[in-house]
């Protein structure tokens, strides 16, 4: 067996520096190599040019054992990636009978007559092996040179993914051996500090193997757990000794693990007590809705909800009186609390939610400034407000009191969950 993999994926395409389309290539690169324990340290993308494509080269065959190329193997006159480790490896491109063979077979399947500029693709670097494309018509190629493999993949993720494994991973576990398993287990907190997080696992982050890590997210934060061992069981053996001792620490904080978020998970609960909700929505203008219906199935518990901006909604939609709007304002617990059990009512379910805040950038005043959000939660046994207060952007504002909601939510659920389930209150 080799030293261990040492990957570094590069990315070629202008318009992913432009921004006009992500990178998803290295996050489901780098999660399939992974699972076989085959390290990546660096991720990379360069535009279509062939001196910049080389340059790259240049940088990742100092660090790197594995190099693995996305992109620039069209038929195209800025499709440069083949010229350009070409000409960096000092070797030439030659005309290959088999992938010439597999592009007029490919057209002919279409009855289409091959054009001529797809000749291109048939060129292959001299002393490399084909990497076949059932789906396309460009095929990849494996160069093994300077102690460094090359794999250079096609862009369109229907071509490049099914390349990957069952080409490029195989070729990568029989040099590196894959003897180790790479796992990964993430835990997700709500109601804490990343700051309060990170001071209590100080002793957890300097340890190797498992190595702990904390990740920020808008308005919540993350552990990530990674082990590394001769098996997966042994891998997930060693996550779980830690995160027991996690949970030990900041157990009410955590909410799920790994691709759970706060909807999907609040939802879960309310389907296996049969219970439903209902939003009033003023500062966050639906985004809360909108998460909760992003969930498949969530029709099973999510009822509706209510945008009320405008003070005269909040009145006829949910009959939050005026006296309450006159003495307290738009923006405070008694409205929010009002709102909360309007939408209660009025759609007969068991929990209402009612939001109501100053999202900004104006429109704050010394008494209330901009932040300030009122989050109420309101079931049969009473309301709940929740006065928040933010110094962040005004997507920040609405994306943090949409989490605080549903985590204020969640909490509220847990502390019934001794009862029995009901379907409305």
């Amino acid at each position: 067996m080799s030293d261990a993999c040492r990957a570094e994926l590069l990315a070629v395409g202008s318009e992913i520096l432009l921004g006009q389309i992500s990178n998803s290539h290295a996050q489901f690169i780098s999660q399939e190599l992974a699972k076989h324990g085959l390290y990546v340290y660096h991720h990379g993308a360069v535009g279509d040019n062939e001196a910049r494509i080389q340059a790259a080269f240049e940088a990742a065959v100092k660090r790197s054992n594995v190099v693995i190329v996305t992109g620039g193997l069209g038929p195209t006159a800025d499709d440069l990636t083949k010229e350009a480790l070409a000409k960096f490896l000092g070797r030439d491109l030659v005309l290959s009978e088999e992938a010439l063979a597999h592009l007029n077979q490919y057209f002919a399947g279409r009855n289409r007559k091959m054009p001529d500029e797809n000749r291109k693709q048939a060129y292959c670097i001299d002393g490399g092996t084909l990497i076949p494309n059932e789906n396309g018509t460009a095929p990849g190629q494996y160069i093994f040179a300077r102690n460094v493999h090359f794999f250079l993949l096609p862009g369109p993720p229907l071509e490049m993914r099914p390349m990957l494994t069952k080409s490029v991973v195989p070729q990568l576990l029989s040099v590196f051996g894959g003897k180790q398993a790479l796992i990964s287990r993430v835990l997700h907190f709500c109601g804490i500090g990343e700051s309060d997080v990170d001071e209590q696992v100080q002793d957890l982050t300097a340890n190797e193997n498992p190595t702990v890590a904390p990740l920020a997210g808008e308005g919540e934060m993350l552990l990530r757990i990674t082990a590394t061992s001769s098996t997966r069981d042994a891998a997930l053996e060693a996550i779980a000794s830690v995160e027991t001792d996690i949970r030990s620490r900041f157990g009410p904080y955590i909410y799920g693990v790994d691709d759970d978020t706060l909807p999907s998970v609040v939802g879960r609960v309310l389907r296996e007590r049969a219970e439903t909700l209902a939003v009033a929505e003023s500062c966050t203008g639906g985004m809360l809705a909108g998460l909760l219906t992003d969930i498949p199935g969530s029709s099973d518990y999510f009822l509706g909800g209510v945008v009320a901006y405008d003070n005269r909604v909040k009145e006829s939609l949910l009959d939050v009186p005026s006296t309450v709007l006159e003495r307290h304002g738009a923006v405070s617990e008694e409205t929010a609390k009002a709102m909360a059990e309007g939408v209660r009512s009025r759609l007969v379910t068991t929990y209402g939610i009612g939001i109501t805040g100053i999202a900004g950038p104006s429109g704050g005043t010394p008494e209330k400034p901009v932040g300030l959000v009122y989050v109420a939660v309101s079931d049969s046994f009473g309301t709940e407000v929740h006065r928040l207060q933010y110094r962040v952007s005004r997507t920040q504002v609405r994306v943090r009191t949409c989490k605080q909601a549903l985590w204020r939510l969640l909490n509220r659920i847990q502390m019934r969950s001794s009862e029995s389930p009901q379907s409305s209150s």
